[in-house]
């Protein structure tokens, strides 16, 4: 799954990692180590230009709102719930299916959390036991160092309680698609009791978009079932590498780059 990811790249760089064409410097967010649900995010994204009065798609860096509001839902309550979209079932599930037939974007981050459980206390929650679990943090990242880039979606709702010329009648929104996590052996270095696959941390993972991927997946005219879902093709093995990080991560209230510092071995046990 994706829960918690950093993103700390100046828009100036990613602009130009992304071909970015339109770049609104009155939308320019500060770097973050701990963006968590209902944040506000980058996203870039193909559409035309609103005003030009061109139909022709044109790439933005966007400042879109982490938790996707379907455009039938009554209030933007429950986005939190709406962070992730399943790559198995994202073409049929009312609130995504069309965004991602015609709606879709990345999302640049240095790379995402996730939080590895013992093999024990892990059982236990797959059962549905109330036991406190020992996790351990670890900062999931690019091999190569460069920027990692999320499958999303992104989706326009109204507020019928704002009238039609108020600021924030429209809400955009957006949510990651995530996919099994890979089995296949990380990148780089591997800690005592650490996990030797990205598996091993958790059973999900966002979907990651490599750069020959990019134009495709933002291409908004490719919007048949058949065509779209041979799109969510997870990253090759090697990709990424992971490695342990602290545990004050957890709380949503620390933000700073001393969060991606690698330690030198897990602070909480998770041995399997």
């Amino acid at each position: 799954m994706c829960g918690r990811y950093a993103a700390s790249r100046e828009p100036g760089e990613l602009a130009e990692r992304f071909g970015v064409e339109h770049l609104d410097p009155a939308e320019e967010l500060a770097p973050d180590w701990n963006v968590a649900p209902t944040k506000r995010v980058y996203a870039v994204l193909d559409r035309p230009e609103k005003g030009s009065g061109s139909p022709r798609p044109v790439r933005q860096l966007r400042v879109l709102r982490w938790g996707l509001v379907p455009p039938f839902a009554t209030s933007p309550e429950g986005a939190a719930r709406m962070i992730n979209a399943r790559a198995e079932t994202v073409h049929e599930k009312p609130s995504y299916r069309r965004a991602f037939a015609a709606r879709r974007c990345l999302l640049p981050a240095d790379g995402y959390y996730e939080w590895m459980t013992g093999a024990e206390e892990r059982q236990l929650e797959e059962q549905g036991r109330r036991k406190r679990p020992r996790k351990q943090p670890y900062f999931v990242t690019p091999a190569d160092g460069g920027v990692m880039a999320f499958a999303g979606l992104y989706e326009f709702w109204r507020d019928p309680a704002l009238p039609p010329d108020h600021p924030d009648a429209w809400r955009v929104t957006c949510a990651v698609i995530t996919t099994e996590a890979d089995t296949e052996p990380l990148a780089g270095q591997t800690y005592e009791g650490g996990p030797a696959a990205l598996a091993d941390i958790h059973p999900r993972m966002p979907l990651i978009v490599t750069p020959d991927r990019w134009d495709a997946w933002l291409d908004p005219s490719r919007t048949g079932e058949e065509e779209t879902r041979a799109l969510l093709v997870p990253p090759p093995a090697g990709t990424v590498r992971a490695y342990p990080v602290t545990t004050g991560v957890s709380d949503v209230r620390n933000n700073g780059p001393e969060l991606l510092q690698p330690l030198p071995a897990p602070e909480e046990a998770t041995l399997f």
